[in-house]
C-alpha cells in the first residue's frame, strides 16, 4: 500500500482515463443514469444510492483510514446518525466516554429519551469499570480521543481489546475528527469504525459542511449501512465531494502546520500571565486553556485581530470557541462544570499562519482582557 501522503496527492487520478485522462477528477452532476437495457447497469443507477463523485471520495476515505467501507454523508452529525441510527433499536445500549463534543451528548440525550435507549458514560480511564458496563445488549461504545474540549487522551488499544473480550459483537467507535489519519489511526489500535467530522481538518478550509463513516470491514455492517443511507438518504452532494477531495490532497501538508504550531502555542501559552492552565494532547493544532478570573473573557475576544471568535476549527484560519456558550451550550451549568467546560475555557483552532503572528496576537489580547 502506498504511503498516505502520495494516497493523498493522488487523489482522483486516473478515474476518468477511458474518457479523458484528467488529472483532476471531473465533477459529475447527474442524478439519474441511463441503462444499456433491461437488467443492465453501469453501476450508477440513482445519485442517492452512488455516485461517481462520491464514490472516489468514499474510496480514498476508506483507504485513509485503513478501512474496507466508507459513507460520504452530509455532515459530521449526519455520520454519527447513521452510525448509531444502523445498529441500534428500543432496549439496546450503548457507552460513550464522558468528555465529547455538545452536539454528540445532545444526540445521545435525545435518542435515549425518544427511542427507549440507555448509555452509560465512562471516564475513558478505568478500564474494568468499562468491561462491567458491557452486556450482552451493548451495540456500541463511542469514544473522542483527544477529547473536545479538554483533550483527554483514551488508550485505544487497550480499550478495544477490553470492549472485545467483553462482547465481541459490539462496535467501537472513535470519532478522529481532532488528528485526522495523519495523526491516529483508530482501526489499525482496534476499533471497527471511524468518524469524522470533514468539515473540519479534512475539509480543512471553513468552506464545506460534510461528514464520513468509515468501516473496519465491507462485510454484514457494511451492507446494514448502506441500506440505512439509501433509507434516509443524508448522502454529501457531488460538489461537496469533489471539494472534499481537492482538500485531501493537502491534509498531510497542513496537518504538519497545525502540528508545528500547534506545539509552539501550547508551550508559549504557559508563559503568558493571565492564561492559568493550557490543556493540549502532545499533538496537532487543539488546543485549551483557562483564563485568570482577572481577565474578562469578553475583552479578550474583542481583542483579537487575527484570531477569529467563531465556532468550528480545522481551517486554515485560526479560530477561537468559548465551550460553554458555543459547542456545548445545551448541557446543563452542572455537567460542564463537572467535565471542566468552565466559563473561562478557550478552545484554540490554530491554523496556518505564521506562529508568531499568532502568538503575538494571544498575547496582547489576554494583556488587554486583565479587569482593570
Amino acid at each position: 500500500m502506498a504511503h498516505i501522503d502520495t494516497i493523498l496527492a493522488q487523489a482522483g487520478n486516473g478515474s476518468d482515463d477511458e474518457k479523458s485522462g484528467a488529472v483532476s477528477s471531473p465533477i459529475y452532476f447527474s442524478t439519474a443514469y441511463r441503462h444499456p437495457g433491461l437488467g443492465r447497469s453501469t453501476g450508477f443507477n440513482y445519485s442517492r444510492m452512488i455516485q461517481p463523485t462520491r464514490k472516489i471520495l468514499e474510496d480514498e476515505l476508506a483507504a485513509l483510514e485503513h478501512g474496507q467501507r466508507a459513507f460520504a454523508v452530509s455532515s459530521g452529525m449526519a455520520a454519527i446518525d447513521l452510525l448509531f441510527s444502523s445498529f441500534l433499536k428500543e432496549g439496546d445500549n450503548f457507552i460513550a466516554s464522558d468528555d465529547l463534543y455538545g452536539g454528540s451528548f445532545r444526540y445521545f440525550d435525545d435518542i435515549s429519551t425518544k427511542s427507549g435507549l440507555d448509555y452509560k458514560l465512562w471516564d475513558g480511564r478505568n478500564f474494568q469499570k468499562l468491561a462491567d458496563l458491557i452486556n450482552d445488549k451493548t451495540r456500541i461504545v463511542w469514544l473522542e480521543t483527544p477529547s473536545n474540549p479538554t483533550m483527554k487522551i483514551i488508550d485505544l488499544k487497550r480499550t478495544a481489546q477490553v470492549v472485545h473480550a467483553a462482547n465481541p459483537q459490539t462496535i467501537l467507535a472513535v470519532d478522529n475528527t481532532f488528528l485526522s489519519p495523519i495523526f491516529q489511526n483508530p482501526i489499525l489500535d482496534g476499533a471497527d469504525a471511524v468518524v469524522h467530522s470533514a468539515t473540519k481538518y479534512l475539509g480543512g478550509h471553513n468552506d464545506i459542511l460534510a461528514g464520513a463513516l468509515i468501516l473496519k470491514e465491507d462485510g454484514p455492517r457494511a451492507e446494514t449501512v448502506y441500506q440505512n443511507l439509501v433509507t434516509r438518504g443524508q448522502v454529501l452532494d457531488p460538489f461537496s465531494s469533489w471539494l472534499l477531495i481537492r482538500s485531501l490532497k493537502t491534509l498531510h501538508l497542513r496537518m504538519a502546520r497545525h502540528d508545528k504550531s500547534g506545539r509552539f502555542l501550547a508551550e508559549a501559552l504557559k508563559k503568558i500571565p493571565g492564561v492559568d492552565k493550557v490543556l493540549y494532547p502532545g499533538v496537532g493544532g487543539m488546543i485549551s486553556f483557562y483564563l485568570n478570573e482577572k481577565y474578562d473573557i469578553d475583552l479578550f475576544l474583542r481583542g483579537l485581530k487575527i484570531f477569529s471568535f467563531a465556532e468550528s476549527l480545522g481551517g486554515a484560519e485560526s479560530l477561537i470557541t468559548i465551550p460553554s456558550v458555543q459547542t456545548h451550550q445545551y448541557m446543563s451549568e452542572k455537567r460542564r462544570n463537572q467535565l471542566g467546560i468552565t466559563s473561562n475555557l478557550v478552545r484554540v483552532s490554530v491554523g496556518l499562519e505564521d506562529q508568531q503572528d499568532l502568538l503575538d496576537d494571544l498575547t496582547q489580547a489576554v494583556r488587554g482582557a486583565a479587569i482593570k
